[in-house]
């Protein structure tokens, strides 16, 4: 039955990735500085609606370790957790800023990491 319930998730996290691939996000975010910064959190929660949006599955769990900041071609990493343990990387990358908006794209790895026992 494990194997099952492994296969289940891996197929899961496989069609994040494939539905994934390079998805255009995009969200506001308070202005301190001239650069504007989208918190971890919030990019988290970004990240997942957008998931959840594109697979139609329920929202996943996303961390992610930092604020990613609005200047094109910045980057930063998210995991997904899927219910299971198994992870899976996700790749931030911002494409634009307009004003307080930064837009960016979202690109899931191909493989999922297994659980930890």
């Amino acid at each position: 039955m494990t194997v099952t319930r492994l296969s289940a998730a891996a197929t899961i996290l496989s069609a994040v990735a494939a539905s994934l691939l390079l998805t255009s996000c995009s969200a506001s975010v308070d202005v301190d500085k001239s650069t504007p910064k989208l918190s971890a959190d919030k990019l988290a929660t970004t990240v997942s609606e957008k998931l959840a949006a594109t697979t139609g599955q329920p929202k996943p769990r996303i961390d992610c370790p930092e604020n990613l900041a609005g200047q094109v071609g910045n980057t930063t990493r998210c995991k997904l957790t899927a219910d299971d343990g198994s992870t899976l990387g996700v790749s931030v990358k911002v494409t634009s800023v307009e004003g307080d908006q930064i837009n960016f794209d979202i690109k899931a790895d191909d493989k999922a990491s297994p659980a930890k026992n």
